[in-house]
């Protein structure tokens, strides 16, 4: 197989995730998935005062209504796996104080091997933020860059020290340590997030939304990384939030990734043709529960894998 394949592991309400994690995230690295990934929703407001994503009257998924931390869902990850990296995709970073989740961060890498990879974004519910946000929504970016330094800060050499506008570390000794520095991906799509990206991170994470959509895309991101004078190439991890169904999708209108396991096959392998690199596909909508998650995620994997994508 030559991009490398991951897995969303089950958070949703219909999961029983004490059981499902550790079993879907040993099950995934059995089958050949490279990483497992975890995202984060922290309420669902009933009613709804705003769509999804900020799309006015589009509805919030059923499944949002409960999602299980992403932090301790990865660590239940970490302790049933010996080899799958474990992600984020993403935590909505401005909802975390940043040291606290540098600190969590550079633990569960230290405990699992050095397997983290830290998606972060800023999220677009605002009621989230009015609930758990450390700063107003309109802060979001400006929180992000301070996360972003304490990090850097937090997980590098000792006497760790830091003055911000939330965080401020008097010289300190601050561990564990992450095994190695951990990768930081960001999911950019304005000019000022994308500009955020190829100044500070390892790797850039979109979601699958078409070939043209993500070619287009990966090509502001190229030449503005050329434009900045990066030399270090960015990675690329795409989040796939398939639709599966048992039977092919018929007629005019298929959404990317929306259908049978043969129909996803054929849009990844037209998105990784066009964007090599790290694709991992979220099923867990379309299972009822974890058995049904391991054996579509079977399904996805074998038929990715005889494509010789």
């Amino acid at each position: 197989m030559a991009i490398r394949l991951g897995l969303s592991l089950p958070q949703m309400k219909q999961f029983d995730i004490g059981r499902d994690i550790p079993a879907v995230a040993r099950a995934a690295e059995d089958i050949g998935y490279e990483s497992v990934w975890v995202f984060e929703r922290v309420l669902f407001p009933t009613p709804m005062r705003q769509g999804l994503a900020g799309i006015e009257g589009l509805p919030w998924p059923d499944g949002y209504r409960s999602v299980a931390e992403p932090l301790v869902s990865l660590t239940l990850a970490a302790a049933a796996t010996e080899r799958v990296r474990l992600g984020t995709s993403v935590l909505v970073a401005p909802l975390h104080i940043p040291f606290e989740l540098a600190r969590a961060l550079a633990t569960l890498d230290r405990a699992s091997g050095g397997r983290v990879v830290a998606g972060l974004g800023t999220g677009w519910a605002h009621d989230e933020y009015a609930a758990q946000g450390v700063a107003p929504f309109a802060r979001r970016g400006k929180v992000l860059d301070e996360l972003l330094d304490v990090c850097a800060a937090a997980w590098g050499p000792d006497p760790v020290a830091y003055e911000g506008e939330l965080t401020q570390i008097v010289p300190s000794e601050v561990g564990p340590k992450p095994v190695r520095p951990i990768p930081v991906f960001l999911p950019a799509f304005s000019p000022r997030a994308m500009r955020r990206l190829v100044q500070r991170a390892d790797g850039w994470m979109p979601i699958a939304t078409g070939v043209p959509q993500l070619t287009a895309a990966w090509r502001q991101v190229q030449d503005l990384a050329a434009e900045e004078g990066r030399e270090r190439p960015l990675e690329v991890t795409v989040r796939i939030n398939a639709r599966l169904q048992d039977k092919p999708y018929e007629g005019e209108g298929r959404d990317p990734f929306q259908g049978s396991v043969d129909q996803l096959v054929e849009d990844l392998a037209a998105h990784a043709q066009a964007v090599p690199g790290t694709y991992f596909f979220d099923l867990q909508s379309s299972a009822r529960d974890g058995e049904e998650l391991k054996d579509r995620a079977a399904a996805v994997y074998e038929a990715v894998a005889a494509s010789g994508i």
